[in-house]
């Protein structure tokens, strides 16, 4: 079957509108058919302790240990060392324990998307995600590390299902360890039919925990994650991926997901940003942004929350308050550690493209170009920014400076993403058509 590029890179006159490209939104739901499994949420003090009290049956006892909880505060400020130190000390205390293989992994992996430039909603609004030829290069001791946890941590839970088959706890232990390393191969391997199986694996294991125990909320999020994909998805991509059959409804899966949100243990934030997401798809963008705002104010810390916000303002059509929400995220850059490991190039890039669409395109042309020279940017993104740059130079009438971003943009070595579409301009200037 051909492929087809979900992801309809966003057209000039709606740019200059500021509305959404609808269809990037179902980039999203593609990719998050992948996440089930992934559930993780730090707990305050004295919320801890009311879930203990509440619900500690309906969970494994392991995602209320205090170190546990510490490796999620750390890991909701994205102070990935921190949260990882302390999810090799949960490993090492607990090498039985299939959910530690689970932690460590989802710290592992995240800390790689989030160094790989590949957690900003962006990617998915503005490029062709799904034949993108995008090379992520992983390095080979971080790769070795996630199909370790991911091998080591599925075959506890089968040796554990096998001796007891309503072990409900590794159950969704697998679940969760499945969703981690879908998610792994879907944006770094760009691996989406093994991805989508893998993902509808783990869904079949939190199905299995809720027949097991009905108010184990945690689970819920998986099966709501999928219940609103499939619903989501075009019929010859169900056959594309090999999951005709699956059921799907949206309205069931932002129901489970807002139980999950309410009650869950481990799956608070996770339900709370998979429903932005999701309402954003559906272009039901006061919820989405209600969602959106609430974590950007519980974390305020977390960099990624707060650029979110900001992403889904613009995409709503709100041009100048995104705007002024993104100089605010980089304002909080600026104050020493504010952020623990801001990726400061997503925000430039994000403030420069809804300038764009604002037709300010001198200020759009300097912020991506600030976007471009961040030390720590990926060179995927440093060529899409250089890009975008040469782009509005051609439009500000300064054709040397565009043939000359296009042909840092084309250069050989590393990314190629945007290599054809910058020797294209080289030979024909950029209008806005």
């Amino acid at each position: 079957m051909r492929s087809v590029d979900f992801c309809v890179a966003v057209n000039d006159s709606q740019r200059r509108s500021g509305r959404s490209v609808r269809s990037a939104g179902l980039v999203l739901v593609v990719g998050l058919l992948m996440l089930v499994g992934v559930d993780a949420q730090a707990r305050a003090a004295t919320a801890a302790a009311q879930t203990k009290v509440d619900t500690a049956q309906h969970t494994n006892p392991l995602n209320l240990d205090p170190i546990v909880r510490e490796l999620y505060e750390h890991f909701y400020i994205l102070d990935f060392d921190g949260s990882l130190s302390r999810s090799e000390v949960v490993l090492k205390e607990h090498p039985q324990e299939p959910m530690a293989y689970g932690y460590e992994l989802m710290v592992t992996v995240f800390r790689e998307l989030y160094h790989q430039d590949l957690l900003d909603t962006t990617y998915y609004a503005h490029d062709s995600f799904l034949t993108s030829k995008r090379n992520v290069p992983v390095p080979d001791t971080t790769r070795q590390r996630i199909e370790f946890l991911t091998n080591t941590g599925i075959k506890l839970c089968d040796d554990r299902i096998r001796a007891n088959p309503n072990d409900k706890n590794t159950y969704f232990a697998r679940g969760y360890i499945r969703g981690m390393h879908a998610v792994f191969i879907t944006l770094v391997d760009h691996s989406y039919v093994a991805a989508a199986r893998q993902g509808y694996a783990a869904r079949g294991d939190s199905e299995q925990v809720l027949k097991l125990d009905p108010e184990y909320a945690d689970a819920k999020m998986a099966v709501g994650i999928q219940q609103f994909a499939v619903a989501s998805l075009p019929h010859w991509v169900r056959m594309m991926v090999g999951i005709m059959g699956v059921g799907g409804n949206k309205e069931r899966g932002l129901a489970l997901l807002r139980e999950s949100a309410e009650h869950g243990v481990v799956t608070k934030v996770e339900s709370r940003t998979v429903l932005s997401l999701f309402l954003r798809h559906d272009g039901r963008y006061p919820e989405a942004l209600a969602e959106q705002h609430g974590l950007a104010v519980e974390y305020p810390h977390n960099y990624l929350f707060r650029l979110e916000e900001a992403n889904l303002t613009k995409d709503e059509g709100n041009g100048p308050g995104a705007i002024a929400l993104y100089k605010a995220v980089l304002a909080d850059v600026a104050r020493p550690g504010y952020y623990a490991d801001p990726r400061v190039q997503m925000a430039w890039f994000g403030l420069a493209d809804t300038q764009r669409g604002q037709n300010d395109i001198a200020d759009a042309a300097e912020n991506y170009l600030k976007a471009a020279d961040q030390p720590n940017c990926s060179d995927w993104l440093r060529k899409r920014a250089q890009l975008n740059a040469g782009e509005m130079y051609d439009l500000l009438q300064q054709r040397a400076k565009a043939v000359g971003l296009y042909q840092m943009a084309s250069s050989g070595g590393g990314d190629q993403t945007q290599a054809e579409s910058a020797r294209r301009l080289m030979k024909t200037p950029y209008t806005g058509k």
